[in-house]
């Protein structure tokens, strides 16, 4: 166990903790798709079906997701490491280009070959130091039974269970 003086970041400490990595999504007025990887993602109640995600302030899909009326939450199979690493890196154009995915039954991306996918209409719209917690109403959902992608000390690996 590390010394609890130790001045460690927080960074570093969360690294520690494995996630999922999934890519949350939206489509514009016009139908065009944007997003982001994210892994601040978490299931909030069963009874009504909420999810919540996190979204920094200063990504630049942020604005447009909390103003969004729905999003996708999309959890990468093992294999999609270059998919979270396309979705997380700026500029956020081009994103979608080349990426096979198809509208959600509320319009939002569902990316081809993912573990999971929920769609979500937004519930509410909460702020969290540099982050805002967007709280998603479960619309619909699908699943497959691919292995899922994790994260855990900067590094991407799988997990099959």
């Amino acid at each position: 166990m590390a010394d609890r003086t130790t001045d460690a970041s927080l960074r570093a400490v969360m690294a520690c903790h494995p996630t999922g990595v999934t890519v949350v999504a939206a489509c514009d007025e016009a139908g065009k798709p944007y997003g982001l990887t994210v892994n601040s993602f978490t299931s909030v109640s069963l009874d009504p079906p909420l999810v919540l995600v996190c979204i920094g302030h200063e990504s630049s899909s942020h604005d447009r997701l909390v103003g969004a009326s729905g999003f996708t939450v999309n959890v990468l199979s093992a294999d999609q490491g270059a998919v979270a690493a396309r979705f997380a890196s700026e500029p956020s154009a081009g994103r979608f280009d080349d990426v096979d995915w198809a509208p959600s039954p509320y319009g939002a991306p569902i990316l081809a070959d993912t573990v999971a996918w929920i769609d979500c209409s937004l519930d509410e719209v909460l702020t969290a130091g540099d982050h805002s917690i967007l709280l998603g109403r479960v619309e619909s959902s699908g699943l497959s039974d691919q292995p899922a992608l994790v994260f855990h000390r900067g590094r991407m690996a799988s997990v099959d269970g």
